[in-house]
């Protein structure tokens, strides 16, 4: 966090000659000139907000708010608080270690979180009017699903349990003193790594309690599953409500989930629903009669909505309360008085905050959150509500990470500005929504140009298409490092939401169900058409990248078409059975982006693979990839370097250490990523042709 801490005396005598020296105004041009671009290092400098919690009350907020440390090369995450009015914003709990998980307790008066100031994460309570901090726990796991229980004695939370395994033989003893190899790993689980956090030890996640005021934490739930949040306590404190998969065949069928209670004095558990799809993410109304959940029918689909359902909490049928809504519910919220419930959603690239009547009349209430997902323009988000339906949102601009805002009934009034000392002085691409019809069968598709500081549409620029990943993700109209930093090289950046994206109902996210990749091909290269009909793209120099989803359509448009002069695929799938079997996520993949298994039906996995079209390729491809990329794993990308080589065609690869899928989890490989992409880019681009001459 930048705060420059001066002794008092220096500091008065600092302020005084400021205010003494008079600076004449600078005039346009010389404030345009004085404007500096979006360099590597200030990516240390950025800050965004996360989290942000409103008060029961509705008058102060508190947030989680991130920078960078440019020594450690890591994000540190502190606690500040803001009134509802924008005043007395200050840090709550600071320094080198991270705190995270804010939640107030029922009466205002304190906050729970979790910070790993005492060397691992433990739960700790503030008391807002002693300005003091509580060590609630001493675990030897990291706490999540924070929940207060409703006379705020008790916290509950999920926490992983150890379970280790039984050895398939004894290790031998070596000789005391002796130099022996560390003994062998046996694995017998389906799922035996994630990309993140590496190679799984064994055990399982429950729930727990503790008093609020510090004690022995309790276990509530044993078995071998696992019991996730978030959790919702009954308005009694007799009952906590959660999510887990206990099917005997749970770990092949990783989609399904059903809401349970347990009874919080006997750890009895009562299954509350029970059909083919996950239920999950369960919310009990003030008055404990109604519970709120979100879930679909499993329809074997890619991609499928999360819906909103109200069931009785003492049992009975549930229903749907919006079933011609399109998008996906996100993190529904009950209103105080019971009869609404307030929910995030993403249409057309934006995400936006409504609200339900349990009649089913949707309303929104808030646009614009994003901003925390500081690499590229993903839609992203959170908010919280207070009691008076007061909202606290995560609110951002295309040249502005989130800040908080709040709202409640009237205008958005934002309340924290954490940029504007790095932004307020320098010169940001401008980044404007375009839309066009796709060649393949005339839907429209939507996307945004980013345009170099300075830009000038009489001049000619290259064109760099950046795709997103997932492929069911949606960019839309945020902030975005990387793509600022394109701009900033003086290219023009095309990114767009192609079908398969997110954020535009369930039938144009299945467009690609089973045809991945294929039409979303089409929509893309008439995008760049789109682009150059602009008048100001350089057709002689475009360039196309991507990541994961977005690093298979990169290597997939590389093998269809030779327009663009380089291309960088980044942590991409190339071969669909290889990746398939050595992906943290095979369990999940196999069964719904494919009919079949990879040997049973050979032919459609290899006509779908970057890897098929290969002999066509002679656009220069560079590679990035993470080390410890466990979702897409390394593996896939050297596959294609070597296809390259043999081939003769233009390549390189990049590998960064210690990276996972994230690739971009610190600030450095941000930096590299970037630096990286616009010097492969930079080898191949040409000097612009000439402006024609006109006859005189």
């Amino acid at each position: 966090m930048r705060i420059l801490a001066l002794p008092l005396a220096l500091s008065l005598i600092a302020s005084a000659a400021l205010a003494a020296e008079k600076k004449a105004p600078l005039t346009p041009e010389q404030e345009a000139a004085a404007a500096l671009e979006f360099g590597a290092h200030d990516v240390f400098d950025l800050e965004f907000a996360g989290d942000p919690q409103i008060s029961p009350d509705g008058r102060r907020v508190v947030y989680v708010r991130t920078s960078f440390d440019v020594r450690t090369d890591m994000p540190r995450a502190n606690l500040w608080i803001v009134d509802a009015d924008g005043g007395n914003h200050r840090p709550l709990r600071s320094g080198h270690a991270s705190q995270s998980s804010p939640r107030w307790s029922p009466d205002g008066a304190r906050i729970a979180y979790v910070s790993g100031a005492e060397g691992s994460p433990q739960l700790f309570v503030r008391f807002l009017d002693s300005g003091e901090s509580a060590l609630v726990t001493d675990l030897l796991e990291a706490p999540n699903a924070l929940a207060w229980s409703p006379d705020g004695e008790w916290l509950a939370f999920t926490m992983f349990v150890p379970k280790p395994k039984e050895p398939l033989a004894e290790p031998p003893t070596p000789p005391e003193g002796a130099l022996w190899a560390p003994p062998v790993s046996v694995i017998d689980t389906v799922t035996y790594r994630i990309d993140g956090a590496g190679y799984l030890e064994s055990g399982f996640n429950h729930v727990f309690i503790v008093p609020a005021d510090g004690g022995a934490a309790r276990q509530l739930t044993r078995g071998d599953f696992h019991d996730n949040g978030p959790l919702a306590w009954g308005p009694d404190g007799r009952t906590l409500l959660f999510t887990s998969n206990r099917a005997a065949d749970w770990e092949l069928d990783p989609a399904e989930s059903e809401l349970f209670a347990v009874d919080v004095a006997s750890g009895a558990l009562t299954q509350l629903t029970k059909r083919n799809g996950p239920d999950f993410n369960p919310v009990l109304s003030a008055d404990g009669k109604q519970i709120a959940y979100l879930g679909f029918d499993d329809r074997g689909r890619t991609y499928q909505a999360s819906r909103l359902y109200v069931m009785p909490a003492a049992g009975g049928a549930a229903r749907e309360l919006m079933p011609k809504f399109d998008d996906d519910v996100i993190d529904p919220r009950w209103a105080a008085d019971g009869r609404s419930l307030t929910f995030m959603h993403d249409e057309r690239g934006e995400r936006k905050v409504s609200s339900v009547s349990l009649e089913g009349k949707v309303r929104e209430l808030a646009s614009g959150l994003g901003g925390t997902d500081l690499g590229r323009p993903y839609t992203s988000g959170s908010y919280s509500v207070a009691r008076s339906g007061a909202l606290a949102i995560t609110l951002n601009t295309p040249q502005r990470p989130s800040d908080v805002a709040v709202a409640n009934g009237g205008p958005m009034r934002r309340l924290t500005r954490l940029n504007e000392d790095l932004f307020g002085h320098k010169r940001l691409g401008a980044v404007e929504e375009i839309s066009w019809q796709s060649s393949h069968d005339g839907r429209e598709i939507q996307g945004w140009l980013v345009t170099p500081p300075g830009f000038d549409p009489d001049r000619k620029y290259p064109l760099i298409l950046e795709i997103h990943g997932g492929p069911h993700a949606a960019y839309g109209p945020n902030y975005s490092t990387e793509l600022q930093r394109y701009a900033a090289a003086g290219y023009v950046v095309l990114y767009a939401n192609p079908r398969g994206s997110t954020s535009y109902g369930e039938k144009f996210a299945n467009e690609i169900h089973h045809a991945y990749p294929g039409y979303d091909y089409d929509d893309l290269m008439t995008g760049v058409d789109a682009a150059i009909a602009r008048g100001f793209i350089d057709e002689q120099n475009l360039f196309v990248t991507g990541g994961s989803g977005g690093g298979i359509l990169t290597a997939w448009i590389v093998g269809k078409t030779n327009r663009f002069r380089a291309a960088v695929s980044a942590k991409p799938v190339i071969n669909w059975s290889s990746m398939m079997l050595t992906s943290d996520f095979s369990n999940g993949y196999v069964p719904y982006w494919f009919a079949k298994p990879p040997w049973e039906d050979v032919g459609e996995y290899w006509r779908r693979s970057p890897l098929s079209l290969v002999g066509n390729v002679t656009t220069p491809t560079l590679l990035l990839t993470g080390e410890q990329d466990y979702r897409t794993p390394i593996s896939e990308a050297e596959q294609y370097y070597a296809a390259l080589k043999l081939r003769k065609v233009d390549t390189a690869l990049v590998r960064m250490p210690e990276a996972s899928h994230e690739l971009v989890d610190r600030p450095s490989r941000l930096i590299a990523k970037t630096d990286n992409i616009v010097a492969w880019f930079e080898r191949y681009r040409t000097p612009p042709a000439p402006p024609a001459e006109t006859e005189p």
